[in-house]
């Protein structure tokens, strides 16, 4: 039962996904806390700028309606005895179990009746007792709805891809300069790659100095657009195959695209889909943008992620939830070796070889066993 004088404030971190996993985790927070939980504050000073607060991406009254029984929460934080009281900021380690809450924070939460808790982002434990892991399930899949504005213009995109064809693969190319940056690696573009990507690099101060080379072995690194359409053709998939390319800016642009387009000609974004004007209410939010992609990819017949990462392993989790769905997952350190031997054996050997790096990576429907993973991307908890 929840407590009537203990509210917690939470403000999420990084972008869109990353903000998703903080919300779902500070409905549990406040589960196991017996705390109102305030309606999450998104972070709008980070990386991405983005202005968007919870209401403007998420239907807020949804989310309170549907979660009613779970968890006591409100919009804004009320006046308690007649007067406003100040929230005693605190942030709770990585991975926090459910001790940890409450022992760290139950405490603060006791004294002072506020607790706002900071750069929230996967700051509860992977693993938790089964009704906490369904209750992550019950947010993320059912309580967290994007508003009317952006459902509708994402399915009206899926509709006029399957204008196009009956059957399109999404593809999270995640080929934009901050992820090659943070990932340290190196794509061949000399001096100016080093020099741009390294300036955007210093942005996260925690980031050690990277081995490109140690990277790319150890599959660390996105594929290149040409390697992701090397992958799907070794694969199967046809040339006249339509993609979906989910994504920001790519880093290189056109050019960099155009070996992937020379391999499939039937390449789509939010952009070409949909015109300027119907785009204009949400081209300015990263966010909301990135919203449109996941209700396309979330829609799409298979989905391929080039990066695994809160997006990548968010979807995967949906679609196995919410009926197995394919999502492919290069084995970017196997196929690495293939991509610098191709020259040397044939199509069909190569092919062979690709499927067999893949095996484990296709989303089949047990490739993943119960208990592996981050909850997230493999919630077993919640499949029947």
């Amino acid at each position: 039962m929840t407590h009537p004088d203990r509210y917690l404030m939470i403000v999420t971190s990084g972008g869109l996904n990353q903000q998703r996993t903080g919300i779902i985790d500070a409905v549990v927070a406040a589960r196991i806390l017996n705390a109102t939980l305030v309606v999450p504050k998104l972070d709008q000073t980070s990386f991405w700028k983005d202005a968007s607060d919870f209401a403007e991406i998420f239907n807020a009254d949804w989310f309170i309606s549907f979660l009613s029984k779970d968890v006591r929460i409100v919009k804004e934080l009320p006046k308690i005895g007649g007067k406003l009281w100040a929230p005693h900021r605190m942030r709770v380690p990585r991975k926090c179990t459910q001790r940890c809450y409450l022992n760290r924070v139950l405490p603060a939460l006791v004294k002072k009746h506020v607790v706002r808790l900071t750069k929230f982002d996967y700051r509860l434990a992977n693993r938790l007792d089964s009704d906490l892991q369904k209750l992550r399930c019950r947010v993320n899949y059912h309580a967290l709805r994007f508003t009317d504005p952006i459902q509708e213009m994402g399915e009206k995109i899926i509709q006029r891809m399957r204008e196009r064809s009956t059957y399109f693969i999404a593809l999270h190319l995640r080929f934009e300069p901050d992820m090659l940056a943070f990932s340290g690696c190196y794509y061949g573009g000399g001096e100016k790659e080093k020099r741009e990507l390294g300036v955007i690099r210093k942005r996260w101060k925690t980031l050690h100095a990277s081995n490109p080379e140690k990277e790319r072995r150890h599959g660390r690194c996105p594929l290149t657009p040409e390697e992701v359409g090397l992958m799907l053709r070794a694969l199967g998939y046809r040339k006249n195959v339509h993609i979906y390319v989910a994504s920001g800016d790519i880093y290189g642009g056109a050019k960099t695209l155009a070996p992937l387009k020379a391999l499939f000609p039937n390449l789509h974004t939010k952009e070409t889909v949909t015109s300027k004007d119907e785009l204009a209410p949400f081209s300015k939010y990263s966010s909301r943008m990135a919203a449109l992609d996941f209700i396309v990819c979330d829609g799409s017949d298979a989905f391929v992620t080039n990066n695994n990462g809160n997006m990548a392993k968010i979807l995967a989790g949906r679609r196995r939830y919410l009926g197995h769905k394919r999502t492919i997952r290069p084995n970017a350190r196997k196929l690495y070796s293939l991509f610098l031997s191709r020259g040397n054996m044939s199509w069909d050997a190569f092919s062979s070889k690709v499927h067999m790096a893949q095996k484990g990576f296709m989303g089949e429907p047990k490739e993943l066993r119960p208990g592996r993973g981050e909850f997230h991307e493999n919630p077993t908890t919640c499949i029947c």
